[in-house]
């Protein structure tokens, strides 16, 4: 945590969110999580969002809330888990919207990392959390810390989509410059959710269009 592990263009980005109190605060606090729980992902990963995706290379920004909690799953990037781990349901409803959308065929694995690799910045709002314990480190900085990187992301960059699923996702769409951004909005993929309009919201082809139509090269999708 006092020297994240990700690529240098961030690191660039954010060195003076890092100076803030806030994040000095939410240092400490980590710290002293650590010594008395099990928190996930492991350290080396907290920041693999920002280490697999460089901020010169982000096409689309695919928001989500805080990390699994269960252990072996989170790894760093917006609802991945590690090869050979079962998929979470909001994951599987997600392959099944992209299956549908795209024609892919569905994925064997759900690590999503060759799509962190394409340009797709898979960022939580909160970065860690306490094993079997939702939320549990919501409200201690990180959600500070990802507002900046959206404000960043929206201000110096162009044509970028943002996929935000849910309401609180959704509700980060008043950080972002609509004028220069897609931002494509549909309800959460958890099967609590997901049936009220996440199936057939095509976020994926959607993403493609409007990056074909900018002239940039669009994502691969399929796994």
């Amino acid at each position: 945590m006092i020297n994240p592990k990700m690529e240098e263009s961030w690191r660039e980005v954010l060195f003076d969110e890092f100076q803030k109190p806030y994040f000095e605060e939410l240092k400490k606090f980590l710290v002293e999580e650590k010594q008395r729980h099990t928190i996930y992902p492991h350290g080396s990963n907290i920041f693999a969002a920002f280490d697999n995706t460089p901020f010169d290379g982000v096409k689309v920004v695919i928001l989500g809330q805080d990390p699994y909690h269960g252990a072996g799953q989170a790894h760093g990037l917006a609802f991945s888990v590690n090869d050979g781990v079962p998929f979470p349901p909001s994951l599987q409803n997600i392959f099944k919207e992209l299956c549908d959308d795209t024609g892919c065929s569905m994925p064997k694995s759900g690590d999503l990392t060759s799509w962190a690799k394409e340009g797709v910045f898979l960022l939580n709002t909160v970065l860690t959390v306490r094993a079997s314990e939702a939320n549990s480190h919501k409200n201690r900085g990180w959600e500070i810390f990802t507002d900046a990187v959206i404000r960043l992301l929206s201000a110096q960059k162009e044509n970028l989509v943002f996929i935000l699923w849910g309401a609180p996702a959704g509700a980060k769409a008043s950080l972002i410059d609509a004028k220069k951004h897609l931002i494509l909005k549909a309800p959460h993929p958890s099967p609590l959710s997901s049936y009220r309009g996440f199936f057939g919201s095509k976020p994926f082809s959607k993403t493609n269009e409007f990056l074909k139509s900018k002239a940039i090269k669009p994502i691969e999708w399929c796994l």
